[in-house]
């Protein structure tokens, strides 16, 4: 009895050291790879992209209260915008979010916001079905056809993004959100650690995403895709 409990206590130590070890390591994969690619958005261009003239500035959503967006959302929101205006090289930009149910919009309220501070209608894009990070990326290189991007989200979210994006063929570089400072931060730090060890193991295996659809051209207008 005592030599089966032993063993077991074993298996569990050596179970939660494997599950340690390869969290740590997918989540060095995820930020080492990326890091070099966040830019100051005051210094955009298409010198970071590999492929070429930047497609679209991609824009995660992240949850509105009615017909604001949230603090975190509105931070990104900013940044996406002032690279938009700041930028030659950066003109669409691309909203992704969760538009799941009726009564909720993420994407409309990222648009309004958008263009009550001057970005034009035909330029914003909306994707209704960005339910993930992963499925963001995937959307926009397969949906839209985007194979140049500026990602905008905050820093800690901004490494799995890219790499998300670089493991589904996007050449990116990414723009950091600041502004607020957030009391949620350590609980989101310690949520990115695990949700880095799934989008790994996603960009291995590349699944669908929930939805997909008709292509959608990113250099024509934008406002086909109201609803």
């Amino acid at each position: 009895m005592k030599k089966a409990l032993k063993r077991t206590i074993k298996v569990i130590l050596i179970s939660v050291l494997v599950v340690a070890i390869l969290t740590t390591v997918f989540n060095l994969i995820v930020v080492l790879s990326t890091k070099n690619l966040i830019y100051d958005k005051s210094a955009v261009s298409s010198s970071g992209i590999e492929g070429g003239g930047i497609d679209a500035i991609i824009v995660l959503g992240c949850g509105v209260i009615g017909s604001t967006p949230t603090p975190l959302l509105s931070d990104r929101l900013d940044a996406a915008i002032e690279v938009y205006k700041n930028s030659d090289e950066a003109p669409k930009i691309l909203m992704s979010g969760d538009h799941g149910e009726e009564g909720y919009n993420e994407v409309a309220v990222m648009r309004q916001y958008a263009i009550d501070r001057g970005v034009p209608s035909e330029d914003i894009f909306m994707d209704h079905a960005g339910f993930s990070t992963y499925e963001t990326m995937y959307r926009a290189k397969f949906i839209f056809g985007i194979d140049n991007a500026v990602i905008v989200t905050q820093e800690y979210h901004l490494y799995r993004a890219l790499y998300d994006a670089r493991s589904l063929g996007i050449n990116c570089i990414g723009v950091e959100a600041t502004g607020h400072v957030f009391a949620s931060q350590f609980e989101w730090d310690c949520r990115e650690v695990l949700a880095r060890v799934k989008d790994v193991i996603y960009g291995i295996f590349k699944p669908k995403p929930t939805y997909l659809g008709d292509a959608i051209d990113i250099k024509g207008n934008g406002e086909v895709t109201l609803d």
